[in-house]
C-alpha cells in the first residue's frame, strides 16, 4: 500500500492526501511532516546522513529523523514510527514537540520540500541500527560542538536542520533540549 501524506493549506487545515512518491517535485504542495532531534544523556545529538538513493536531499547530513504524518496520525506517533523504521530505535524517553516550524527548500536537483514541520526532541541512550535504504551513515556529536560546526561549515547539512538547530539553541542554551 502506498504511503500517503496529508496536504494542507496555510493554516495547516487538511485539504486532501497524496502518495508520498508523487508529492516531491519542483512544485511540491504544502504538506504535514515532522523533524526529530534525538539526544543522549551526554548532551550529544544523533545526526544521520540521508541515503544517497533518497529522492530529496540525497547524501546530506541532517538531524536524527524527518518524515511525514499519515492521515489521522499524531506528530509524536509519526516520529515514533519513522524512528523505528529508519533507525531501529524504540523506547525514546521524553519525546515531545517543542516548536512549530514551516519551511520550503529546493535541493541541488530542484526537488522541493514544502512542509509544516513541527520540531520534536527526545532522549535515547544507545546506538541505531539504520535501514540502508534510509540512512548512509550516522554519528553522535556534542550539541555545542554541532552548533559551532554548522556555523563554521554549513554546507554538509540540510537547510532545515540548520534553521531548526538555531531555534533549539535560542530556547535551550547551552545544553540540549533534553539534558538530564
Amino acid at each position: 500500500m502506498p504511503e500517503l501524506v496529508v496536504l494542507v493549506d496555510d493554516n495547516n487545515t487538511p485539504i486532501g492526501t497524496a502518495e508520498k512518491d508523487t508529492v516531491h517535485t519542483q512544485d511540491t504542495p504544502l504538506h504535514r511532516a515532522f523533524s526529530l532531534f534525538i539526544f543522549n544523556s551526554k548532551n550529544q545529538l544523533l545526526l544521520t546522513k540521508r541515503a544517497s538513493a533518497k529522492k530529496t536531499f540525497p547524501g546530506i547530513w541532517t538531524n536524527t529523523v524527518c518524515g511525514h504524518l499519515a492521515p489521522d496520525e499524531t506528530t509524536v506517533g509519526a516520529a515514533k514510527r519513522r524512528l523505528h523504521h529508519e533507525l531501529g530505535i524504540m523506547n525514546v524517553k521524553n519525546l515531545r514537540e517543542v516548536f512549530p516550524y514551516r519551511y520550503r527548500f529546493a535541493d541541488k536537483n530542484g526537488i522541493v520540500e514544502n512542509e509544516i514541520c513541527p520540531i520534536l526532541v527526545g532522549l535515547y541512550d544507545g546506538n541505531p541500527t539504520p535501514d540502508p535504504k534510509e540512512t548512509d551513515d550516522w554519528k553522535w556529536i556534542d550539541w555545542n560542538e554541532f552548533l559551532e560546526e554548522i556555523a563554521r561549515n554549513p554546507s554538509p547539512y540540510s537547510p532545515w536542520c540548520k534553521e531548526e538547530a538555531e531555534l533549539l539553541r535560542t530556547k535551550f542554551p547551552p545544553v540540549s533540549p533534553v539534558a538530564p
